[in-house]
């Protein structure tokens, strides 16, 4: 019994850490200034909406997906977060990520 709730209480402990851990990289803010470079990942419908949205559009973005679509790297937008200040990029390209993170986020649609 005791070890049952040794090892309970290890879990509950570990919890928190591993949370940390797994969102370190955290999110960065992507404005998209021209829909058009999500032609090739949503539907006419999907980019009318954006449209009627106005641009810019700013969706919070995983770091990696971030550097992907913006042309950086991970490691200067991390340089941007650890210097305190909002770690931000205008997006460059379109991809399959960016447009399902608009989707949920901008459009309120879930695959």
């Amino acid at each position: 019994m005791r070890k049952m709730l040794l090892a309970a209480g290890l879990a509950v402990a570990a919890a928190p850490a591993i949370a940390q851990v797994g969102n370190s990289q955290g999110l960065v803010a992507v404005q998209i200034q021209n829909v058009d470079i999500l032609n090739n990942f949503l539907n006419d419908t999907q980019i009318a909406a954006l449209n009627e949205l106005g641009v810019p559009i700013t969706v919070q973005a995983p770091i990696s997906v971030a550097a992907t679509v913006c042309d950086t790297t991970v490691a200067l937008l991390s340089a941007q977060r650890k210097a305190n200040s909002p770690a931000t990029c205008d997006a460059a390209s379109g991809s399959a990520a960016l447009a399902d993170i608009v989707q949920r986020q901008k459009l309120k649609q879930n695959k």
